[in-house]
């Protein structure tokens, strides 16, 4: 569907002749004032943000080009134009044998674009006055990359003189500056790229897009209830005198440990999700955090999670159950490194479990509506914590990118 949105007749007039008031309204036959930005009225482009990844095998390749080249994501620091590429061309071959082996590619694009479909598809009947809200996904590394869903709302009515309202929407319930950082930088990148040099209207107007962000979401009640739900369904499969004593494994994804000494956020925004959920499940089991998908040579935040499966399997804790609480769907992490890497490598298939990941929940995108209707309504472009660096923080590009959308007015 493509938004109409009102535009901005300009018609053409001898260049160094400046206009009066009285003269421009004869040149406007019609005058037509733009879309700008308002907190109570739409249209509204809801942009899920994440990291993503190759729909199918010959995606493999420049996907992990993007990622190596990202140093917010992987900080190689002066090597990283050497080491990046270096690295992935070394990585493609292995990396395409996984994808194929979960079904040829990821399925992150499908639950992503199903579950903002279906989460705007909600709004537009209990948010009216901010609707139509129109579905995008805006991917870091992979198809649809971030300029190409730009270039789509700009080519939809958004933007271009015509305003607009857009909602940055971070799929990574915990931030990072690896990840919901780094999209947010790349978003800016484009921001500016793309109608960074468009200038106010004769109105006074600037038609620029309009952006806020949901940029972090760790302890949402409706998030912490999907989580809780999956987890007694999973549960419920091991024998009733061995519930309770299952080892329930949160397993998130990890950081290179000079992210972490920066003072990144994430793993403290994990903890507290973690422990929301604990409490829902009044602190039955046991459990443990632990971090997965560490790449390259550097220390990484720990413990990894196929190391502790092992380790409690050698403790003669053979009753695990992994929790991908990071994630909100499934991708390459769960259905191959979790499933058939750590699960499948661990000798105990059938006592080594891992939990649904939310992808179609429904519980879940209501969380998403009750996220995206209560923002929509707040007047507020992101949260305070969005707006503090991290302590060791050195990026010219975070801080231009936070006092951006910080800054928007709403």
């Amino acid at each position: 569907m493509v938004l109409r949105l009102p535009a901005v007749i300009r018609p053409l007039r001898p260049l160094g002749v400046a206009r009066s008031s009285a003269q421009q309204v004869r040149w406007l036959a019609t005058p037509v004032h733009p879309v700008t930005q308002d907190s109570s009225r739409g249209p509204t482009a809801m942009v899920f943000l994440n990291m993503g990844g190759p729909s199918t095998v010959d995606e493999v390749g420049d996907f992990l080009s993007r990622l190596f080249a990202d140093g917010d994501l992987i900080p190689l620091g002066r090597l990283q134009g050497y080491l990046g590429p270096l690295i992935s061309n070394r990585r493609t071959p292995k990396i395409q044998k996984q994808y194929a082996a979960i079904g040829g590619g990821s399925p992150i694009r499908k639950w992503s674009e199903y579950q903002c479909a279906e989460m705007c598809k909600i709004l537009d009947k209990i948010s009216p006055e901010t609707a139509p809200h129109k579905p995008y996904v805006a991917f870091r590394y992979a198809n649809p990359l971030t300029e190409e869903t730009y270039r789509q709302m700009l080519a939809d009515g958004f933007g271009n003189g015509r305003g607009g309202r857009a909602v940055a929407f971070t799929q990574y319930p915990q931030y990072s500056c690896s990840t919901t950082g780094s999209s947010l930088n790349e978003l800016w990148k484009w921001r500016q790229r793309l109608e960074g040099r468009a200038g106010p209207l004769e109105d006074g107007a600037d038609g620029t897009i309009k952006w806020s962000v949901i940029d972090r979401w760790p302890t949402h009640p409706g998030l912490v209830e999907a989580f809780a739900q999956n987890i007694e369904a999973k549960l419920a499969e091991y024998p009733e005198e061995r519930r309770d004593k299952v080892v329930l494994l949160f397993s998130a994804h990890s950081l290179p440990m000079t992210v972490v000494n920066r003072g990144d956020p994430y793993p403290a925004e994990v903890a507290a999700t973690v422990h929301a959920v604990m409490k829902r499940l009044n602190f039955v089991n046991p459990w443990r955090l632990c971090w997965q998908s560490q790449v390259g040579p550097q220390p990484w935040l720990g413990p990894q999670t196929s190391d502790t499966v092992e380790n409690y399997i050698a403790k003669g804790l053979k009753d695990l159950l992994l929790i991908p609480i990071a994630f909100t769907s499934d991708h390459i992490e769960t259905l191959y490194e979790l499933d058939e890497e750590v699960i499948g490598g661990s000798g105990h298939a059938d006592t080594v479990k891992r939990v649904e990941s939310l992808n179609g929940s429904p519980v879940f995108i209501n969380a998403l509506v009750e996220l995206a209707k209560s923002h929509l309504a707040s007047g507020i472009t992101c949260s305070t914590q969005m707006g503090l660096r991290c302590p060791g923080c050195k990026s010219d590009r975070c801080a231009e990118s936070k006092k951006f959308f910080a800054g928007q007015q709403l």
